[in-house]
């Protein structure tokens, strides 16, 4: 990211070839807003498959467009922050303002700096500003999850399969539903510990060694039972394989 980390950035993650394109054009309105990278998430399962979707028109589109400067080129301060706003004014490339792009600590034009202060105040913001603001970022669906006593939590493909055994596991008279996150990061705690308090048990299916499931136990472990359902094969995760797993939690 050309950075020393210690800040928030947005992740978004797409389960469907029609919120790709969507996502896609909110991760440039968010970094547009809030002058931070946002990554677009998109496994291998997604980027092949082939789905039709319905184009709006050019005019339909929300399009967020940076604050530019409003100071004279030379008077510009790339990184001052002015009273009231929580990102500071950005000129677009090729308007005739300079300033210097680096991933160190550094002061209101640009450049490196040692002072602690600044150092601190910078962090800080740079948190504050997506954290702050976790209710125009956070993008999530819930899926039958109004009487559900048990949840599956599930993002990108695998939350494809997740939907389909909730489907299936109703049929068979479990109350469950699914939390999907579409953004993965901030995470959506607020809603993730209503979810807690409504349900004895959270399952977060992943394909990976459960970094996602680490988060959502610090968040709702202590409210409910969370548990991990996952691999690394490279194997997609099918919904006989969720509803397996579940089955298997009678109690």
């Amino acid at each position: 990211m050309g950075t020393h980390g210690e800040h928030s950035i947005i992740a978004l993650y797409p389960s469907t070839v029609k919120e790709i394109f969507d996502i896609t054009i909110k991760a440039f309105n968010l970094s547009e807003k809030y002058r931070t990278p946002v990554i677009l998430l998109m496994d291998e399962v997604i980027g092949h498959m082939r789905e039709k979707i319905e184009m709006p028109n050019a005019d339909e589109i929300k399009i967020y467009n940076r604050k530019e400067p409003t100071s004279t080129p030379e008077e510009y301060k790339p990184y001052e922050v002015k009273q009231g706003d929580i990102v500071p004014e950005m000129a677009s490339f090729g308007k005739g303002y300079r300033y210097h792009v680096t991933g160190l600590v550094h002061g209101k034009n640009g450049f490196p700096t040692n002072d602690k202060e600044i150092a601190e105040k910078l962090i800080r913001r740079l948190v504050n500003k997506i954290e702050e603001n976790k209710d125009d970022i956070v993008e999530y669906e819930e899926y039958r999850l109004e009487d559900a006593d048990e949840a599956i939590i599930a993002y990108g493909a695998t939350a494809r399969s997740a939907k389909s055994a909730v489907d299936k596991l109703r049929e068979s008279g479990r109350n469950i539903g699914l939390f999907r996150p579409i953004t993965i990061w901030p995470i959506a705690d607020k809603q993730i510990n209503k979810l807690a308090k409504s349900v004895k048990r959270i399952t977060v299916v992943e394909m990976n060694m459960g970094q996602y499931f680490e988060v959502i136990d610090r968040i709702a472990g202590k409210y409910t039972s969370v548990e991990s359902y996952g691999r690394v094969n490279g194997e997609l995760i099918n919904p006989e394989e969720i509803i397996s797993f579940i089955e298997s939690r009678r109690g």
